[in-house]
């Protein structure tokens, strides 16, 4: 029997007080989810435990069975695979975004607030070629990624995640870092400069490297379960996970990492994939980053357009046995923006089959459900 894992990134969530304590995804109507939840299961748990950092590398790593000691230390090597580029072992890779400063130097926004994705590409343009040690690569709106000389000092620097950190002083967010790296600092004084044109309504726009790595190699996924796997998805730090753990990758033309993308190429991939496959992952970004905008009522919605677009077209278009587990990777709060270990939904079932006792207690019976075999 075949098996799907609907990854709905920052599932979990606080309780809305507009809502009197309801969560995004109970205040959300999804009757596809949980008519599958009748023929199996339902819970709540954490994926993270004590163990991990929420946050998604090292979550959806263990969903697809990568054991912690294999996991990678950081996801911007993952997200540079995503983009079909590679690093030699004498190189390191950063995750850089691009951040909205006001006039006091808080960070306003992780995301290039207030600027168009078009926009953000040509400010990427402009960051390219400032530094010969430093390699600038735009992946997609503020998302960007810094390559240079591997730096020990660097790589053991724990920068502050921006979008944990909203409201922090930036120069003292960052002042470890370009402390350690001269490189660095220069780079980004110099981006400073060059972005200064896209100033406005008392916000300026800076780079903000953090989540260096080095380069690492993972078993891949059949090594690990004996099976063949797929994934759907957008969002580079999964496309980078399905290349190292080398799963067949399909991202649909129209998809984005954000609620706007297209659901519904997203499940027709995701039947294609299932014919080629034991396992399919089909990710879904779009409720983390409606979570960091702290907006639980497009969280809500994107749920479920989940619900109907995906998940009820695959329950009535599939016609063999197949396995299905839908949760997320970590709470995502709409009310502080922040990533959290908290539980989340988890929600396991059958189709085409006759409706089975599953255990649902921990990440570990997600895993013994998905990835091992069971009669139809």
């Amino acid at each position: 029997m075949r098996s799907l894992l609907i990854l709905i990134d920052g599932l979990g969530d606080d309780p809305i007080g507009a809502w009197w304590g309801r969560t995004p995804f109970a205040f959300a109507k999804h009757p596809a989810m949980d008519k599958l939840a009748k023929t199996g299961n339902k819970a709540m748990f954490s994926i993270c435990e004590e163990d991990l950092v929420p946050e998604s590398c090292s979550c959806i790593s263990r969903l697809l069975g990568v054991s912690k000691e294999d996991m990678p230390h950081n996801r911007a090597y993952m997200e540079l695979l995503a983009h079909n580029r590679d690093i030699t072992e004498y190189e390191m890779v950063l995750r850089c975004n691009l951040v909205a400063v006001d006039e006091e130097g808080h960070l306003a926004g992780f995301n290039g607030q207030g600027l168009h994705p078009q926009v953000m590409s040509k400010a990427a343009a402009m960051c390219n070629n400032l530094l010969t040690d430093i390699e600038f690569i735009h992946l997609s709106e503020y998302r960007n990624l810094l390559i240079m000389s591997k730096e020990d000092k660097v790589l053991a620097t724990q920068v502050p995640p921006p979008h944990e950190n909203v409201g922090g002083i930036v120069d003292e967010l960052l002042s470890e870092l370009k402390a350690q790296s001269l490189s660095i600092s220069y780079f980004l004084s110099e981006a400073k400069k060059k972005l200064a044109v896209f100033s406005h309504d008392g916000l300026h726009y800076e780079l903000y490297p953090w989540g260096a790595s080095a380069r690492e190699v993972l078993p891949t996924f059949e090594a690990l379960h004996n099976l063949k796997g797929g994934a759907v998805c957008k969002a580079e730090i999964v496309k980078g996970l399905a290349t190292a753990l080398k799963m067949q990758l399909l991202v649909p033309s129209s998809a984005t990492g954000d609620v706007d993308t297209n659901i519904p190429s997203k499940a027709a991939a995701t039947l294609e994939l299932l014919k080629h496959n034991d396992f399919v992952i089909c990710h879904f970004n779009g409720t983390d980053e409606a979570a960091h905008r702290y907006d639980y009522e497009e969280k809500a919605r994107f749920i479920q357009q989940i619900d109907s677009e995906l998940l009820k077209v695959i329950m009535e278009s599939y016609s063999e046995p197949l396995k299905i587990v839908v949760c997320g990777d970590h709470v995502t709060s709409s009310v502080t923006g922040k990533h959290g270990k908290g539980d989340l939904p988890v929600l396991a079932g059958v189709i085409n089959a006759p409706a089975m006792e599953i255990k649902l207690d921990n990440y570990h019976d997600i895993l013994d459900f998905l990835m091992k075999e069971c009669e139809a």
